[in-house]
């Protein structure tokens, strides 16, 4: 009897234990799936047009998280630095609270990005702010200022030559804080005369915040580029 009730009350405080280390740290797993597809064009030697649509799945892959249309601009400003402004409509599938479904937001854009060699290595820097917006609402804007660096190291007689990358999200405003890390590693076979292919992972962490959400995402992403025949 008395074995019994010990046991009884060690089971007791093992269930109140775990349901407090529950209601204290939080960890959230996430698996996602995105797809993209972009055609580019470029009118003069400077200037690079892109119209992308994209399409991402999340709660493992299962439930559409949004989708979207981008169209941007890249110019070159000097050797190995450009600036891209680009504009995106998204259609976001809100699933939580009393109101659900889908909304419509636009996000406004610029990047910063200036790119090198070292050897066989290819290095690019991106410095990019993006505002987002739910239309309709007002005073909802997202502000956010995201820094990026990454690799592409060219093997010899190889066409899968890999591709890493990291980024840092701030969210500006009252906050202003680190909130976001994403990291990717990937590679991109180039066709002939079809365009390119892309694989990659990211891997997405949370820094701040009342839980910890990891979120790993398969990316693939064609891409295909007009050929100037006036050239």
């Amino acid at each position: 009897m008395i074995k019994k009730r010990q046991i009884a009350i060690i089971a007791c405080f093992m269930s109140l234990l775990t349901f407090a280390q529950e209601g204290t740290y939080h960890t959230i797993q996430d698996l996602e799936a995105w797809t993209s597809a972009e055609i580019s064009y470029k009118p003069i030697k400077k200037v690079k047009i892109t119209l992308q649509q994209q399409l991402r799945l999340k709660d493992d892959a299962s439930n559409v998280d949004q989708y979207f249309t981008q169209f941007d601009l890249r110019y070159k400003l000097a050797k190995g630095l450009y600036i891209t402004p680009a504009v995106r409509f998204i259609r976001d599938n809100d699933d939580q609270g009393k109101i659900q479904g889908y909304e419509n937001h636009l996000r406004l854009q610029s990047d910063l990005i200036y790119k090198h060699d070292i050897s066989r290595w290819s290095l690019q820097y991106r410095a990019r702010y993006q505002t987002k917006q739910e239309l309709q609402v007002e005073d909802d804007n997202i502000n956010t200022f995201r820094l990026k660096v990454g690799a592409k190291y060219n093997i010899k007689n190889w066409k899968f030559d890999p591709k890493v990358g990291l980024e840092f999200f701030n969210r500006l405003g009252t906050e202003n804080e680190w909130y976001k890390l994403r990291w990717t590693v990937g590679t991109k076979y180039s066709f002939k005369s079809a365009g390119d292919l892309g694989f990659y992972f990211r891997q997405e962490q949370d820094l701040v915040g009342a839980y910890e959400k990891t979120t790993n995402i398969l990316f693939l992403k064609y891409g295909y580029t007009l050929k100037n025949k006036s050239k």
